[in-house]
């Protein structure tokens, strides 16, 4: 283990925290006028709340993380453009849709090119299955890059929710970096991404004073879908699926429900399994509260992965992931 990455990783969450905290405060008047979040019927919240401190979040992650990588001084440490570009452009295409809703499908193919610019960076000779055509497996993954960035804007729809599924994510990916498990660059990433969440933490606990919105949801699953991408292509693969485990299991039934109903899935609802534990009792704490602790102990299982090293090992670890995803899910749809 590196002590100076673990240096880094703190000083780049340490100064997102700050940075993050700040800029939302300097900004949360604004949005008050302009990116205002109504209340209705598929709303969490009962107030009028501001959304757009997703534009604090990711500002102070990419200035943080650059600003750490610029210090060290090192060729190896660097952020790929693509990666840094894209989340910017996709940020931007997020603030228009909560000022201004954007339609379906142009939303869409604006969110798949950030993705594609992701995607497509990744050097040729890092492959997930290299028994797979290049082009089929970079296919499938802008696919999924696409999804993922939807289902963690589909989530957010509850205080805290954000933070409570990425910050034992970006640790986690934080401290397999400074294993040599993912690239340094990824790692650091990380840890800015989770210094950033801790800095508006406060301001979006029960009751909240503001939303990330999209322009923070959107770059967020960018940067988590690069740093979990980053963590399969060094063969990591069952920690890759286990750190979003819960994310990507609510999304995913629930989308494969309310196709199956042949409702309109693309539309904003509240079915997911956290939006249906408030109805049947839950608090806001305890919904959040349960979940970061099951995030917790993906993790625990992501580390398991990392250090068993073995093909049986994950798929048991995975089994045991998705047996904890699964009890959750079936709590949140009983009532109290």
């Amino acid at each position: 283990m590196s002590a100076f990455e673990i240096l880094l990783s703190l000083i780049a969450a340490a100064l997102a925290a700050a940075i993050s905290a700040v800029l939302i405060q300097a900004t949360r008047p604004l949005l008050l006028r302009v990116a205002l979040a109504k209340p209705n019927a598929r709303s969490s919240h009962r107030v009028p709340t501001p959304q757009g401190a997703g534009i604090a979040v990711t500002a102070a992650t990419l200035l943080a993380g650059g600003i750490v990588i610029a210090l060290t001084g090192s060729p190896d440490l660097t952020i790929p453009f693509t990666v840094f570009a894209s989340c910017l452009f996709i940020a931007v295409v997020g603030f228009v849709d909560d000022i201004r809703s954007l339609p379906v499908v142009p939303r869409l193919l604006l969110q798949a090119a950030a993705v594609a610019a992701v995607v497509f960076s990744a050097p040729d000779d890092l492959r997930l299955v290299p028994a797979c055509p290049i082009w089929l497996e970079r296919g499938l993954l802008l696919i999924a890059g696409l999804w993922f960035v939807n289902l963690v804007n589909f989530m957010d729809g509850l205080d805290l929710m954000t933070a409570a599924e990425a910050v034992p994510i970006t640790v986690a990916v934080a401290l397999l970096g400074s294993f040599g498990h993912v690239g340094a660059a990824p790692a650091l990433i990380a840890a800015a991404l989770c210094g950033a969440l801790l800095g508006f933490a406060p301001f979006n606990r029960p009751v909240a004073k503001i939303f990330l919105g999209d322009v923070g949801s959107l770059p967020i699953g960018l940067l988590l879908g690069w740093c979990l991408l980053e963590l399969a292509l060094h063969q990591q693969f069952a920690a890759a699926l286990l750190l979003p485990l819960y994310y990507l299991t609510d999304a995913t039934v629930t989308l494969f429900r309310r196709m199956a109903r042949r409702e309109p899935f693309w539309a904003a609802h509240r079915s997911h399994f956290y939006q249906r534990a408030t109805d049947n009792g839950f608090t806001v704490w305890r919904v959040v509260g349960e979940v970061f602790a099951l995030n917790l102990v993906l993790a625990l299982l992501a580390f398991a992965s990392v250090g068993l090293n073995s093909l049986s090992a994950d798929i048991a670890l995975l089994l045991a992931g998705g047996l904890a995803v699964g009890w959750q899910l079936r709590r949140f749809s009983r009532r109290l």
